[in-house]
């Protein structure tokens, strides 16, 4: 199903919903502006497999360039307004962007939008849904003035996004287009997603990261294709999330490991103000959640939280309830989508226990990276192409249950010995004079690396020698003597995607290029 449907079963139910103002858009709202851009798009020139560009805020807008494009067999390239305009043109190069829309009044958003003018010269067509943009057709003007109509043939499209960028440049992931209609079955997610969370016309969506995400995106989707309610937040706050959920009656939600530390940092009695019992199921993904902060949020919420690790390749899935994490902590599950395989640095499989590459075996291979054929192999098993990987380590106990230990590429090798820096942010995550924490190697003449610890401490925490030594000390009271950072360091700007992930390169360059090394 589709909005199409709801619209003409309950035209006036709530799509979406901005938590922080109640702006609404109904289902009768977001199908006829959709099929309204669908319109406008086939008559500018699209064609199935063609690709729209969407630099969008979490407005109700962002859906109706969705779904225009999922109704019309196109391709959706949602982009990072947090961007540098320079990152932003190499997306809209890259994935041949014939159409830009801009769905969003802040300013940094417009402005970069407006700075894309003279580096996206493949743009054929802007359009500028909330008001005038200078360079940008009046997108609202033109829906308008366009029929309501919906096209004789719609294609079911598909979104292309691009890797978070933590490592190096982004990269887009382009499927294969499916081969039906809108309104036909036969969502793989969906399938697996919406049966196991129970989503349906009851469903009320928390969704506090950005649309363009791969998760924030595709889970609106999925509760449109069911009729449930996507309540967006204009941007995480964590007592906001509580009176969200409050207000609204929220029912699923979505969040990142970084929102439940900062939840669960919260005065208790600000927690305990605000009803969550409407609660029934809350997923996490996006990162490895710390077994402290897990815990902690199954003790306050219940057993209603739902872990399962992907990636935008959707190459595999994993799955997890509360119950099951319980007896297994640190797990993220067992493969609900392909066959597990830890595999060693020459492609070979590993017994259960021990530290390896994870690949999802599949009948096919899933995706490729669009442009880059040597990426698509590099992801791809040396013996088996149709196991993939996106870089992320981990084991497999005797059950069957992934342990997930880091990405490859933020491993140190400090004097031949991994370390990894998961364990090492996962252990302070929780400490209360931290804010937030990331663990880096930096280059070192005599250990190759060492491992440096970078600390934003909490507001109003002296940053000083005498916190730096509490620090160390807690840390040496839970992880292995070799694993505890050589150095401490304080600053109040880690590098991190609105998601949640840290961009580790950066930092590695920041302390890297600043001479820091050496013991503490």
């Amino acid at each position: 199903m589709y909005p199409g449907t709801f619209a003409a079963s309950a035209p006036e139910r709530p799509a979406v919903v901005v938590a922080e103002t109640g702006e609404t858009m109904t289902y009768a709202e977001l199908d006829r502006e959709s099929t309204r851009l669908a319109r406008a798009l086939a008559e500018q020139g699209l064609r199935r497999g063609d690709v729209v560009a969407m630099l969008a805020d979490n407005t109700p807008w962002a859906f109706v360039v969705y779904w225009a494009a999922q109704r019309s067999g196109l391709y959706i390239t949602a982009i990072n307004h947090h961007l540098a305009p320079d990152e932003a043109a190499y997306i809209v190069d890259d994935c041949g962007a014939r159409v830009l829309v801009v769905a969003g009044e802040r300013p940094a958003l417009r402005e970069l939008a407006v700075a894309l003018l003279d580096r996206t010269p493949g743009v054929e067509h802007r359009l500028a849904l909330d008001g005038d943009l200078d360079g940008h057709e009046d997108g609202a003007a033109l829906l308008a003035a366009t029929s309501a109509e919906p096209l004789a043939d719609q294609p079911r499209g598909s979104d292309m996004l691009y890797s978070s960028g933590t490592t190096g440049r982004p990269k887009g992931i382009k499927p294969t287009l499916p081969e039906r209609q809108v309104d036909e079955p036969g969502d793989l997610m969906l399938a697996v997603f919406g049966r196991l969370y129970g989503f349906g016309e009851d469903t009320v969506y928390l969704s506090p990261a950005p649309v363009y995400h791969a998760a924030p995106l595709r889970y609106g989707g999925m509760i449109h294709s069911t009729g449930g309610t996507v309540v967006l937040m204009r941007r995480f706050d964590a007592e906001g999330a509580l009176a969200a959920i409050q207000r609204h009656r929220v029912t699923h939600g979505q969040f990142v490991p970084t929102m439940f530390v900062r939840l669960l940092k919260l005065p208790r009695e600000t927690r305990e103000a605000y009803d969550v019992s409407s609660l029934r199921v809350v997923v996490h993904a996006a990162a490895p959640c710390p077994v402290d902060v897990k815990r902690a949020m199954i003790d306050w919420w219940g057993p209603v939280l739902q872990e399962y690790y992907a990636s935008t390749e959707a190459n595999g899935v994993t799955l997890i309830d509360s119950a099951t994490w319980l007896e297994h902590p640190g797990s993220v599950g067992r493969a609900a989508l392909g066959v597990l395989h830890i595999c060693d640095d020459e492609g070979r499989e590993l017994p259960a226990g021990e530290v390896g590459t994870v690949y999802f075996e599949r009948d096919e291979v899933p995706f490729a990276y669009h442009n880059d054929e040597d990426k698509t192999r590099s992801a791809q098993h040396p013996e088996h192409p149709t196991w993939t990987t996106t870089g992320d380590l981990g084991r497999v106990d005797d059950e069957g249950f992934l342990y997930l230990t880091d990405r490859r590429s933020f491993m140190i090798i400090s004097g031949g010995v991994n370390i990894y820096p998961q364990e090492i942010e996962d252990a302070l995550a929780l400490h209360p004079r931290v804010l937030d924490v990331a663990v880096v190697g930096i280059p070192d003449e005599d250990m190759g690396e060492s491992v440096l610890a970078v600390v934003s401490p909490e507001p109003g925490t002296a940053a000083d020698d005498t916190l730096a030594e509490e620090l160390l000390d807690h840390l040496r009271g839970r992880i292995s003597g070799y694993k505890v950072p050589r150095r401490l360091v304080f600053d109040d700007d880690l590098p991190r995607t609105p998601t949640g992930k840290l961009v580790k390169g950066q930092l590695r360059e920041r302390y890297a290029s600043a001479g820091v090394g050496g013991p503490a």
